[in-house]
């Protein structure tokens, strides 16, 4: 029993476990409104027991045990479905047979988890049933204090402190009110013990499912490993098991869109000094270019251009039409088959038949709407309402602050532009030779790393903004309130991450600030620099900045005077406490990051086909970090439940549409492919053989004027030389190059949407053997649960040696 106390999962007496944990101070006024609460909570059924903090004098901890009667009267109310008779799957003896010989011939997947390392995830699964306690004797109870799992306990314990009166009055209930108003400090339920063992888990097992976690899962050594998903869930929950399985999938789909990206990139790195384009920039040897800034700016020959117009070709050539498509594809054939596997899961979870609960209402909308009411028609009671005109005066109010916001960052994009005007001018006249030869790149390279930083701060003021706008609508519930924030986070961070972009790939041109070879070096420094960077920064934030957090913590313990023994020896709810607590948006954070990294990855991929690789490389240990995270620097969060990952599925459909788009324009506008394509079928040496072929160059130069020097220059453009009869106009060339390059974008879109639509069309959202077997469940559990009737009447009647007439109910 002391060993039980003092690992901190039970009570003083050894026998119960801990459930829940509350923490307040001692100084805390609010005592009146904590006593209240916690003698409704002991009337509601539940245990409590007070216990002081080791570290802190002012901190008192409250133990929370739900014993088994108070379980399955809240189990009963919730609908939790419950085993009760082992699963038996019907399958073909021939498959059977065949699936057998195939195991045995293929060698082991070594991504695999071995079913030794993860005992606990051995074959119980078994058909479930909403509990009912006059039902009880159908449920398989080999063991009241593990029947209800830990995170089951912790979820009923929940909804108890969620609906707990501290007041009298309609709205004076609920945890999250007293947790807003200081009457406690924290609310959380409790690891299972230590993620670390002095014995090696292979030879003396798992202390506890938080070390099998960080052994199995945690560890970097773990990386090419498959998720325990079941594992996951069972101890977070379903709601942060859903976004592992959504992490793990969008991982694993990266791989064959990274494979293609870098054969791309290497099909260009191989072919880069065989391109005809880039042969005759290299050979331009009497090719004057006019010079790209007014004053400090001198003429260059084209050829200069060689190592710019080679490492273009890395990015844009022949496959970068092929992979645009093929990333479009790829885009649907992920959510699509990503929707099967949601399918699969909430089969697998029991959540096919679950229903969210009603959610009850924030209090700042309830003190806001107090006077105002209205009959909820699912519950038909009276509840705080906001009128019409209010809430579309609010809605206005916060769209036009989105629209400021937008405003801004277009702002931040033209200062950035203004600074490479400038310093363009005073890079071409600096000091250093290597400064002054790589003008160019030094411009552009400055100009991205400002941008960068501009972005981060931004990143800061739109968090606050969108807090600002999103408590001014008052939205009635908190999953309202969390879509309304999330929304907002989305568009203000992918203006502000993807606005540089869009106008260095449509717009930078316009101002003569893109290099002879064009455009898309600079689009692909651009994207690269703010991925790398921001991945990185990413990373810091979600691991480092929780590790300095703790480690502060514990500084400050030892500088109280705490040796190292009383630090050991602190109980699990202490330990808890120490620890950082999980975001104040759950997991907004989390799929906002991959979110904005699959707009990244789809939306310019024609610009830079590593795009993939790099999310790739970043999102295997992004899983590691969030495992570690969530395993031993935060507390552990509430299991929630979910059947989907929301809001975020439609916003990935949105940016997949307007990948298709983006890429259309970027290979027609941006790159040169449309130009070579026209040049090569209309005016070069193929279609005339005449035609002399040093002439290709004229496809992207023509005359320019003298701009004050006594050579003729030329500059990027399709424009009559000054000597014809109307210097300056646009040629023939021109038009016709526009007019491919609007076919190609018509085209390219319809071709590309007709495919996405059709494949989403033969994909069905579940898969056949599932719709079966969801069919066949619901029969057999319907017989069971009539013969497991049947036999409970035979016993009773033998029992009492009396005739029973008891209908089925």
């Amino acid at each position: 029993i002391d060993a039980m106390v003092s690992s901190g999962l039970f009570f003083k007496d050894g026998k119960k476990r801990i459930d829940y944990i509350l923490v307040y101070k001692k100084s805390s006024p609010q005592v009146e409104k904590r006593s209240t609460f916690e003698k409704n909570l002991r009337a509601e059924g539940l245990m409590l027991e007070r216990e002081p903090a080791v570290t802190n004098s002012d901190i008192m901890f409250v133990k929370i045990h739900c014993p088994w009667e108070t379980l399955c009267k809240y189990a009963e109310r919730m609908n939790i479905r419950m085993p009760f008779r082992k699963k038996c799957y019907y399958t073909d003896w021939r498959s059977k047979t065949m699936g057998r010989l195939l195991k045995s011939w293929l060698p082991r997947n070594p991504m695999k988890l071995d079913k030794e390392a993860l005992p606990d995830l051995e074959e119980t699964d078994c058909y479930t049933a909403p509990f009912s306690r006059a039902r009880i004797h159908h449920f398989t109870i080999n063991n009241k204090d593990s029947f209800f799992s830990n995170s089951t306990r912790s979820r009923i314990v929940h909804h108890v402190l969620q609906r707990t009166k501290y007041e009298d009055g309609k709205s004076k209930m609920g945890i999250n009110r007293l947790l807003n108003n200081g009457t406690y400090e924290a609310a959380f339920p409790p690891h299972e013990g230590s993620h670390k063992s002095r014995h090696p888990i292979k030879t003396h097992g798992a202390q506890n499912h938080r070390h099998l976690l960080y052994e199995r899962w945690a560890r970097w050594g773990m990386w090419y490993k498959y998720q325990p998903l079941d594992l996951i869930r069972r101890y977070f929950g379903e709601k942060i098991g859903l976004y592992f399985a959504w992490l793990g999938w969008y991982t694993g789909m990266l791989i064959p869109a990274a494979l293609v990206g870098l054969f791309v990139f290497l099909y260009g790195l191989f072919t880069m000094d065989s391109s005809q384009v880039s042969k005759e920039i290299c050979e331009a040897n009497e090719t004057i270019m006019c010079p790209m800034c007014e004053r400090n700016c001198t003429l260059q020959k084209l050829n200069e251009s060689c190592i710019y117009a080679k490492v273009t070709h890395l990015f844009d050539n022949g496959g970068t039409v092929f992979f645009a498509i093929f990333m479009a594809i790829w885009a649907t054939v992920f959510l699509e088959f990503w929707k099967r596997r949601r399918a699969v899961l909430t089969y697998d979870w029991d959540l096919i038949d679950w229903e969210d609960e009603e959610e009850e209402l924030r209090p700042q909308f309830e003190a806001k709407y107090s006077q105002v009411e209205r009959v909820n028609p699912i519950t038909g009671k009276p509840e705080p309402f906001q009128p019409f005109p209010d809430k579309l005066s609010r809605l206005m109010v916060s769209v036009s602050g989105i629209f400021f916001m937008i405003s801004l960052v277009l702002t931040a994009v033209f200062a950035v532009v203004v600074y490479r005007l400038v310093a363009m001018e005073q890079f071409a006249s600096f000091k250093w030779y290597f400064i002054k030869k790589y003008w160019q790149f030094a411009t552009s390279g400055t100009g991205v790393c400002i941008n960068f930083m501009i972005i981060m701060s931004l990143n800061v003021v739109y968090e606050k903004v969108a807090y600002l706008l999103t408590d001014l609508e008052h939205p009635r519930t908190e999953s309202e309130w969390e879509n309304s924030f999330a929304l907002k986070m989305f568009l203000f961070q992918f203006v502000n991450l993807n606005s540089s972009i869009f106008y260095i790939a449509f717009f930078l041109g316009r101002w003569r600030l893109c290099h002879p070879s064009g455009c898309l070096i600079d689009l692909c420094l651009q994207m690269g620099v703010i991925m790398v960077l921001k991945q990185m920064w990413n990373n810091f934030m979600e691991l480092g900045y929780p590790l300095l957090q703790n480690w502060w913590s514990r500084r400050k313990m030892k500088r109280r005077g705490q040796s190292m023994e009383n630090k050991i020896s602190l109980p699990q709810w202490e330990k808890d406490w120490n620890l950082q607590p999980m975001n104040l948006h759950g997991l907004m954070d989390e799929y906002l990051e991959m979110v904005l990294q699959f707009g990244f990855t789809t939306i310019f991929v024609a610009a830079f086909p590593l795009a993939p690789l790099l999310a790739l490389l970043n999102n295997i240990i992004e899983i590691r970090l969030d495992a570690y995270k969530f395993v031993t620097q935060w507390r552990r969060p509430m299991p929630a439940r979910a059947t989907d990952i929301g809001i975020w599925y439609g916003i990935l459909e949105g940016i997949g549409v307007l990948a298709v788009i983006t890429n259309a324009f970027v290979i027609a506008i941006t790159s040169d492919y449309i130009p070579r394509f026209v040049y090569a079928y209309k005016y070069g040496p193929c279609t005339d053989q005449g035609y002399r072929q040093e002439n290709m160059e004229n496809h992207d130069f023509e005359q320019g004027n003298l701009l004050g020097f006594s050579l003729l220059c030329r500059y990027r453009d399709y424009r009559a030389p000054p000597w014809s009869s109307t210097p300056y106009e646009f040629t023939l060339q021109f038009w016709h190059v526009l007019a491919a390059r609007l076919a190609f974008i018509i085209v390219f879109e319809h071709l590309v949407f007709g495919i996405k639509s059709f494949i989403a069309y033969l994909i069905p959202d579940i898969p056949k053997d599932l719709c079966d077997r969801m069919r066949r469940e619901k029969y057999l559990v319907q017989e069971m649960m009539y013969e497991a009737e049947l036999e409970h009447l035979q016993r009773e009647r033998k029992k009492n040696g009396k005739q029973y007439h008891h209908e089925w109910p």
